[in-house]
């Protein structure tokens, strides 16, 4: 059976997918709180909650990794 050769890093590291997202979401609640009221504001700061939460899932299985943990993601 062929090996399959692992990807870089770069393709498989989350961190700049959220802080892209989650800035976008910070933008999004800066414009938003200017134009609209209600729903949209909210729903732009639930953006950034989540990615805040996405940050903290990613340090927690990194930390796991570094641990030795059998059940972390290894990137």
């Amino acid at each position: 059976m062929r090996h399959t050769p692992d990807l870089p890093k770069r393709l498989t590291d989350l961190t700049p997918v959220v802080i892209v997202g989650t800035s976008t979401w910070v933008v999004a609640l800066v414009v938003l709180f200017f134009v609209a009221q209600g729903v949209w504001v909210w729903t732009a700061f639930s953006g950034i909650v989540l990615g805040f939460i996405g940050f903290g899932i990613i340090f927690w299985q990194r930390a796991a990794a570094k641990r030795g943990s059998k059940s972390a993601q290894r990137v």
